[in-house]
């Protein structure tokens, strides 16, 4: 018997009989042969350059970098790189310059470092209005990024994948400031995890990643 032609359904590919076929959503690659085998190349190869296949969630874009600069009287320096995954986006720092020990890292309302003690850059990013926690807390700012841990030589690092905070939307980022402070964050102490002074700055902006 004859195979019967399929055509592209939003739910897979269906039969032209009204039968549902085999193959699972997400067979972009059949219907763009389909497209072509009757006669519609021209639509099968605007396809191509769009879709790659249904059902499939938007691939998410972006990535910001700050550059920490020491505030008065400090030796901070070092760059904190953001890049968006599909479940959150992903934190890589390298600060150098602390005394050993955890410090507070947090991102600060304003992208403004321009102080001498880095107040201009406000208090932490707290879009919702709720309070300080860590970074794994239920209930937390959106800046709450917990502590960065120096070791002996001062050098500290963090590779961390944060699900709250965004490059889009209500949570984001971007023209923000990255604020490194003195003393450890508590997680407790309201409305700043008791974490001292502002001992480095930079702010958050769009990554050049073009080579």
């Amino acid at each position: 018997m004859a195979e019967r032609m399929t055509r592209p359904s939003s739910g897979g590919l269906q039969s032209l009989s009204g039968g549902r076929s085999t193959l699972r959503p997400g067979s972009a690659r059949l219907a763009r042969r389909w497209l072509a085998a009757v006669g519609l190349a021209p639509l099968a190869a605007i396809w191509a350059g769009c879709n790659d296949g249904w059902g499939t969630a938007p691939i998410p874009a972006g990535s910001a970098i700050a550059v920490i600069n020491p505030t008065a009287g400090n030796h901070v320096s070092g760059t904190v790189s953001f890049t968006a995954e599909y479940d959150g986006v992903h934190i890589r720092a390298q600060v150098t310059g602390l005394s050993e020990g955890d410090h507070g890292f947090h991102i600060h309302e304003f992208g403004d470092c321009s102080g001498a003690d880095g107040k201009t850059a406000g208090g932490h990013f707290n879009p919702h209005g709720t309070p300080h926690g860590g970074p794994d807390s239920a209930v937390r700012h959106v800046g709450d990024l917990g502590n960065i841990t120096a070791n002996s030589a001062g050098r500290a690092t963090m590779d961390r994948l944060d699900a709250v905070i965004a490059l889009e939307g209500d949570n984001n980022i971007l023209g923000r400031a990255v604020i490194v402070h003195a003393d450890p964050d508590d997680f407790i102490s309201q409305p700043t995890g008791n974490a001292g002074a502002r001992v480095g700055c930079g702010v958050i902006g769009v990554q050049n990643t073009s080579g």
